[in-house]
């Protein structure tokens, strides 16, 4: 019998990008695992529906059932959440895409097969950065946007949830899903996967399960790199005063975070070299920032502003 598999889709006023990410999935193909029966669930943020119009268009053109579902309650959490409780209803495996993205021919098969073989309750794959318009040589030459990769079924800690395979049997033995909290903060992928993984759940990395994100000139700056990497530090400390609130622990990662910031000032004089290695220094900085911002309380709230089309 063949597996049963929601992809689930958060979007919110980005309908160039779910149009594209759609029609990507026209393109999925299946060798090293059986066809999977597919349902593309689209969850829209806006309370405009900005995203129904776009699922109407493409839904007669898609090779999969396409489900549309409206989430008046602004945040990505609560959008994920209702894409969650949709597809619980009848799926064995859940996986997310963001609407910015598209998914390589082979991506669900990968992450099927990397499943089954290592019989993993999760699986996560890698978004690697596709730029709308030629980025600066100093973004190129600081590999700014590439984000780690690991060895195939490598166990995970954590992992965003811009990739992702999960089972749906895990996920109802979870107490809660994507904290409302963190909504319009982010970091709520990584808050639910440091949990998932702490209850005794199996994560692992599937190396070949390629997405693909598409970068808007709005990205391509300094000043968002730096922001970026002030946020997800500040979202790490967030995560870690809801999972370990003793003292210690916040004690720790102010620690850190100074480290961070002293490494970065260390840093400095290297920018010299040209303006991606002040960027680099910076990032130390910036995350270091960010340690003591999250132990303090404070919030960025990154999803305020979007980005692409």
């Amino acid at each position: 019998m063949a597996e049963r598999v929601a992809i689930c889709v958060a979007t919110y006023r980005r309908p160039v990008g779910l149009e594209r990410l759609l029609l990507s999935l026209n393109g999925l193909r299946f060798a090293r695992t059986e066809p999977a029966e597919i349902e593309v669930i689209v969850v829209d943020n806006d309370p405009g529906r900005s995203a129904a119009a776009v699922c109407a268009a493409i839904a007669p053109w898609l090779r999969w059932a396409l489900r549309y579902e409206h989430e008046p309650r602004r945040g990505v959490s609560q959008a994920r959440n209702r894409a969650l409780a949709c597809a619980m209803e009848h799926a064995d495996w859940i996986s997310f895409l963001d609407d910015d993205e598209e998914a390589s021919p082979h991506w669900l098969d990968e992450l099927l097969y990397v499943q089954a073989t290592y019989e993993a309750d999760a699986v996560a794959g890698p978004v690697l950065p596709r730029f709308e318009e030629r980025p600066p040589a100093w973004v190129a030459k600081g590999h700014f946007f590439d984000l780690p990769r690991y060895p195939t079924g490598a166990r995970m800690r954590d992992c965003g949830s811009g990739n992702v395979l999960l089972r749906t049997e895990a996920l109802r033995a979870m107490p809660r899903f994507f904290d409302d909290r963190l909504g319009l903060v982010g970091g709520e992928d990584t808050e639910f996967f440091v949990r998932f993984v702490h209850t005794g759940f199996s994560l692992v990395w599937a190396d070949e399960a390629l997405a693909h994100e598409w970068v808007p000139p709005s990205r391509v700056s300094a000043r968002w790199i730096l922001q970026r990497e002030y946020r997800t530090s500040l979202t790490w400390s967030l995560c870690e005063r809801i999972l370990h609130p003793a003292p210690a622990a916040r004690v720790g990662r102010v620690a850190k975070g100074f480290v961070r910031i002293a490494q970065g000032a260390l840093l400095l004089p290297t920018a010299l070299q040209g303006r991606h290695a002040l960027v680099r220094a910076l990032r130390y900085m910036a995350r270091g920032m960010g340690h003591v911002a999250g132990v303090a309380g404070l919030e960025f709230q990154e999803y305020r502003v979007v980005h692409g089309r």
